[in-house]
């Protein structure tokens, strides 16, 4: 199924990667990986073709709502995993112990946390790669350029605010599928 994913995102879609095209799912066992603008829908499906492009095991978090059958199986095979946002538990802690249960685990975030115009990126995924001690990978979602851009693995400091600004500055002109939002 590699080769049609291929197909799609490459040929079809016009679509490339680029930057850290180097990594592989031998060299990055856990990672939380950051996705940018998130602004339509359809980047779940660029993010599931890019996936299968450059042969990466990862999964994402839905809300549990979504994983009723038939489509819940669906969501379940391409690697979501369902999380209770009623319960009242922390959700950065029990996120990052998944890390901890699995010797392979990537997890896939869109840091502005909706396909709305955000100012101001949510914090969650940074504190889950603090806690869970895994390093953060920003894609990118650039349909103005049809291109992922990956970059090299980032470990969050004690620094915040500078943290932001260096990831941020990865995303700096990109537009998403919806460039308002962007």
């Amino acid at each position: 199924m590699r080769w049609l994913a291929k197909l799609i995102y490459f040929k079809i879609l016009g679509w490339k990667v680029v930057g850290n095209t180097n990594f592989s799912k031998d060299t990055i066992k856990k990672a939380v990986l950051i996705s940018a603008p998130h602004t339509h829908n359809f980047d779940f499906i660029i993010g599931l073709l890019l996936r299968k492009v450059v042969d990466l095991k990862s999964n994402y978090l839905g809300k549990k709502e979504l994983f009723v059958w038939p489509i819940g199986y669906y969501f379940r095979a391409v690697g979501g995993v369902p999380v209770d946002r009623k319960n009242k538990e922390n959700k950065v802690e029990t996120i990052a112990k998944l890390f901890d249960d699995k010797e392979e685990f990537r997890l896939t975030l869109a840091p502005e946390g909706t396909r709305s115009k955000v100012d101001n990126w949510r914090t969650g995924f940074y504190y889950i790669a603090k806690k869970a001690n895994v390093p953060i990978i920003m894609f990118t979602l650039d349909y103005q350029n049809k291109q992922n851009k990956v970059s090299r693995p980032f470990y969050p400091t004690d620094n915040i605010e500078e943290d932001f600004k260096y990831m941020k500055s990865f995303f700096n002109g990109v537009k998403g599928k919806v460039s308002k939002n962007s």
